[in-house]
């Protein structure tokens, strides 16, 4: 839990961007390593698995990639890595893409010393921002739908809506149950896209 400044204010969360030429791989690499760790010690390692990011084989070439590939963002407290966030004008390999321009959140970690802080919604205004001013209205991510749906939950709680669930069939591995959700910057505008994952 992040801690409170001296006169009981939280102190803010503030969102720079960074790419790999800036240090961005080591920092989001610890940053879902110490994910992974919380996760695994709360009985919940579907989302990421339990081996550390850092030494995963192709996890550091995979975080690399999705920072090459799109533009990184990293949400620091008092200076401190609490969050970082990655997103493009692609989705995920598994999503089919839309028939308009969109944001597609590729990765989006919290370091969990700073649960409760304010980081996600934070990096999520930024993307919402980033988002209107290249005149875009539709925002989509995917994430881990399995468990109770904890994680669907908090992406509702920032002003997504689910679309449909999906499921990634992997060699040597279960199924990974999956979620796609949008959201429109336009409120005037109705519905969300219909797509479903690629098969």
């Amino acid at each position: 839990m992040a801690r409170e400044h001296e006169n009981g204010t939280r102190p803010p969360v503030r969102v720079r961007a960074v790419d790999v030429d800036t240090g961005a791989v080591p920092l989001f690499l610890t940053m879902l390593d110490s994910a992974v760790a919380w996760l695994t010690a709360a009985g919940r390692p579907g989302q990421w698995g339990t081996e550390p990011w850092s030494t995963r084989p192709g996890g550091e070439a995979r975080v690399e990639s999705a920072i090459r590939g799109g533009y990184a963002r990293l949400a620091e407290i008092d200076g401190a890595p609490a969050g970082g966030c990655v997103f493009s004008g692609t989705p995920s390999a598994y999503i089919d893409p839309v028939d308009e321009p969109e944001l597609f959140i590729n990765l989006l970690v919290t370091d969990r010393r700073f649960v409760g802080a304010g980081v996600g919604a934070a990096l999520i205004a930024d993307a919402r921002r980033e988002a209107a001013s290249r005149g875009i209205d539709l925002i989509r991510v995917d994430c881990y739908g399995g468990d109770d749906g904890a994680l669907i939950r908090q992406y509702r709680s920032l002003g997504f809506t689910p679309v449909t669930p999906f499921t990634v069939e992997r060699p040597d591995q279960p199924p990974w149950p999956g979620q796609l959700l949008a959201m429109r910057l336009n409120s005037g505008r109705s519905g969300t896209p219909g797509d479903h994952p690629a098969s």
